[in-house]
């Protein structure tokens, strides 16, 4: 039971690992967008905050990366549980796992949409606000 016990705890190192940089990496994304919806607003660019979406769309698609090779650990992680003390390996290939789609399944899946669509939406609001700020000015 000892060698069942350490490979789980070392999937589960992985998969708390890719759970923090999928946390940290949705921080990055809220400062870097306010930072740059700031300077937008501050200088009355619209074009600075059409410009946040774009590393916007590329944190979104690494999130779900993340995402999905967690998803993957915790398949791994089910399987390794099932297995018997005997056959345990000390695998971490996750290969065996994978299916056509995950990493689009979990780019849309609704926590990434809801967080993402959510900053892309406020991107949107401050870009419109800025182009009506300048029709009136």
């Amino acid at each position: 039971m000892v060698k069942k016990l350490k490979h789980l705890e070392l999937i589960q190192n992985v998969i708390n690992r890719l759970a923090n940089s999928s946390f940290y990496l949705k921080g990055w994304t809220v400062i870097f967008v306010a930072a740059v919806l700031g300077f937008a607003t501050k200088d009355s660019k619209p074009m600075y905050a059409s410009l946040a979406a774009i590393p916007t769309l590329f944190f979104w698609g690494l999130d779900g990366f993340y995402l999905n090779q967690e998803r993957l650990f915790r398949r791994l992680y089910d399987a390794v549980r099932e297995t018997d003390e005997d056959n345990i390996d000390f695998s971490m290939n996750t290969v065996p796992f994978k299916k056509n789609g995950d990493w689009f399944k979990a780019i849309f899946s609704k926590t990434l949409l809801f967080f993402y669509f959510t900053i892309l939406l406020v991107i949107g609001i401050v870009l419109l606000w800025q182009w009506i700020k300048q029709d009136i000015g």
